[in-house]
């Protein structure tokens, strides 16, 4: 297999499809929605965000409502949504569509759940989906030479074998975003693009 070194944007050469993030697009303004309503009307925020004590009592559909409502509000929606654009565009260029959804909200709805019953019982925001997607892209990173041929820049490599070590200090540091992380990576591992759509970009 022919080794090509990455250009400017180091995942370009890993995406099998010059394709539209439109799914990313779409998230981004459901979620966009979602605080702009929060801020303008905030008993929305009590309606839809992760509440232990609520989903206990049956209200399930928080552990769902949480992924798109923020509760570092303004902040947390400018945030987070910034951390969506950049990572939801570079997942969803190399796994594609059905495999940016299932890491996307997989990791989201885990993290709900483990924050619910152990890390953080109360709370809200797409930050633990977006941490599936960065687990996702750093098993892509980690195994972009052997299996594609492409040769990332050095800090990208170092980045991608961090962000276990990050999210396992996180999780000791009783922190959420850990455990999708690395639910995310073995994601990433079971969904790898297979090294064929790569060459035939």
């Amino acid at each position: 297999m022919t080794t090509r070194t990455a250009s400017r944007n180091p995942f370009v050469a890993l995406a099998p499809v010059r394709r539209r993030p439109y799914l990313t697009a779409a998230v981004f303004v459901v979620t966009l929605a979602c605080g702009i309503a929060q801020l303008v009307h905030p008993p929305l925020y009590d309606a839809m965000h992760r509440d232990a004590a609520r989903i206990d009592a049956g209200e399930w559909y928080r552990l769902l409502t949480g992924m798109f409502f923020q509760d570092a509000w303004a902040f947390g929606l400018v945030f987070n949504l910034a951390w969506l654009a950049v990572f939801g565009i570079l997942a969803e260029r190399v796994f594609g569509r059905v495999r940016w959804l299932v890491l996307y909200f997989t990791c989201g709805l885990f993290g709900q759940f483990m924050s619910y019953v152990w890390l953080n019982p109360v709370g809200a925001g797409n930050s633990m989906c977006t941490a599936g997607l960065i687990g996702g892209l750093a098993a892509v990173a980690m195994v972009a030479s052997r299996r594609y041929g492409v040769v990332l820049p050095v800090q990208f490599r170092i980045m991608a074998f961090a962000v276990p070590v990050l999210a396992v200090a996180d999780t000791v540091l009783h922190d959420n975003h850990g455990l999708p992380a690395l639910l995310g990576l073995v994601l990433g591992f079971l969904l790898l693009p297979a090294p064929v759509q790569v060459a035939q970009q």
